[in-house]
């Protein structure tokens, strides 16, 4: 119990106190004109009230990612306390705040553009394919997963399901940001914060105990914490998605010192939504072996609804697998429409131009509908964490040229370089090498990595000296 509090505590004063570090190193200017005032078309850039843009950021992000990912992560036992923490503070959260920040200071481009500005050409090239398939991946995959489950609750045909989830995600794809996601997004945000809350009250009510940190492994199958731990457990902690769907809000915001709130704040609460699912999960079953036998992370998060918060709970469970992935799915599909649009120069303000880009990609979504997705998304987490760490360097990069102290961003990055290398050794969707050869390999790329980075950073001190 006092472990999970002090989990809270720290995020709440990561927010505070780190967050304003990495503001004040960025360098927030309330002064410059932003790319919703310069660029307003009434459709992608628009002024948007900070507290609205902040609920629409926590979802944008959120979805099913800290509830599902928290309950795998939960397998390990309370170490997951603290990735979540430290993970979130200086990882997650300011990798959001860099990605929303730096999309704010060059016209709210998307991720491989501005990936493009820091690491060069070919890497923009890489991540424009990279990041767009994988938005595709994520709005195909949330819209199967909330049909199927439709499909069981109400008996109607899975496929007049999958037709109307299509036609929202077009419509949310297409029409002025304000339309849609600006009016449910703030209220399924607050729906999903109030679901969390409710969740550890009823915890605490019903005398339920949270486990206390410990060093040991508790996962059941004896799976290792480096590098699984740090790949199941990404939004929460750090995740490379949200780089795809920060430069949504940073075309909505009217001030740059609203960045902290919106983008790094949206992490930290993330990660107590996080913290709370982890903690729920290892409390209620009582063990991480009972956790594991209890069935998939959507069967957990139902009983544990139900149970602690009856009917109620049974609402906010359909609320949590069902509503949360849809609404991961249609701003994937906005991102794919603007990440595209930035690649080929197109804008946006008329609407035959977003058709021009949304028929094509939905079309691919479409036909991706039918196809079995259970061995590719085996590679999305991997493939998350790795686009994550591409812009924590891009950040660094950005830090260098501009003076500034880049270490906020290359330290993070070297060890997710760390993590995600070992993982695709070792992994069962990689290499499947041993541990002997997968750790230091792993660590090895991070080295040479960041040994890589500090080259970099002498060649432009030599060029400004």
């Amino acid at each position: 119990m006092i472990s999970f509090l002090l989990s809270i505590v720290a995020l709440v004063l990561g927010y505070a106190i780190y967050g304003k570090i990495v503001e004040r190193i960025f360098g927030a200017d309330q002064n410059k004109v932003t790319p919703a005032v310069a660029n307003n078309d009434g459709v992608d850039f628009m002024p948007i009230e900070r507290k609205k843009a902040f609920l629409i950021q926590f979802l944008n992000i959120a979805g099913l990612g800290p509830i599902f990912g928290a309950v795998a992560g939960a397998y390990w036992g309370p170490a997951a306390f603290l990735w979540i923490v430290l993970g979130c503070i200086f990882a997650g959260a300011t990798h959001d705040y860099f990605a929303g920040m730096l999309s704010m200071r060059h016209n709210g481009e998307t991720v491989a553009e501005i990936v493009g500005r820091y690491l060069g050409t070919s890497a923009k090239n890489a991540m424009r394919i990279f990041s767009v398939v994988l938005l595709i991946l994520v709005g195909v995959v949330f819209v199967n997963g909330p049909a199927g489950i439709l499909e069981n609750m109400t008996g109607i045909s899975r496929f007049i399901w999958v037709t109307g989830i299509i036609v929202y995600y077009l419509l949310a794809t297409v029409l002025p940001v304000d339309k849609i996601i600006g009016k449910i997004y703030p209220v399924f945000g607050l729906a999903l914060l109030i679901m969390g809350f409710g969740i550890i009250i009823g915890i605490f009510a019903n005398g339920y105990t949270i486990p206390e940190i410990e060093f040991t492994n508790l996962h059941p199958g004896g799976k290792a914490i480096f590098p699984y731990l740090f790949i199941t457990i990404a939004c929460g902690a750090i995740s490379g998605f949200h780089a795809t769907q920060s430069p949504i809000m940073a075309r909505c915001i009217s001030n740059e010192k609203e960045g902290r709130m919106i983008f790094y704040g949206a992490m930290i609460a993330e990660g107590i939504i996080a913290l709370i699912w982890a903690a729920a999960s290892m409390a209620f079953f009582g063990s991480t072996q009972a956790l594991s036998e209890a069935g998939s992370a959507a069967v957990v998060v139902n009983t544990i609804s139900i149970s602690l918060l009856g009917t109620f709970g049974g609402f906010l469970a359909i609320l949590g697998v069902v509503a949360c992935p849809i609404t991961s799915g249609d701003t994937a599909f906005r991102s794919a429409r603007l990440a595209i649009a930035d690649a080929i120069k197109l804008k946006q303000g008329k609407i035959k131009n977003r058709f021009v880009i949304a028929i094509p990609l939905f079309a691919i979504g479409v036909a991706l509908t039918f196809i079995d997705f259970g061995i590719i998304w085996r590679y999305f987490a991997w493939s998350n964490q790795t686009l994550a760490t591409i812009m924590l360097w891009a950040s660094a990069s950005f830090l260098v040229k501009n003076k500034k102290f880049h270490y906020i961003c290359s330290v993070p990055a070297t060890f997710m370089t760390a993590v995600v290398t070992t993982y695709i050794i070792i992994a069962p969707e990689g290499l499947t090498l041993s541990t002997s050869i997968g750790y230091p390999v792993g660590i090895l790329i991070a080295i040479i990595s960041f040994v890589w980075f500090m080259f970099f950073v002498k060649q432009q001190e030599k060029k400004v000296a």
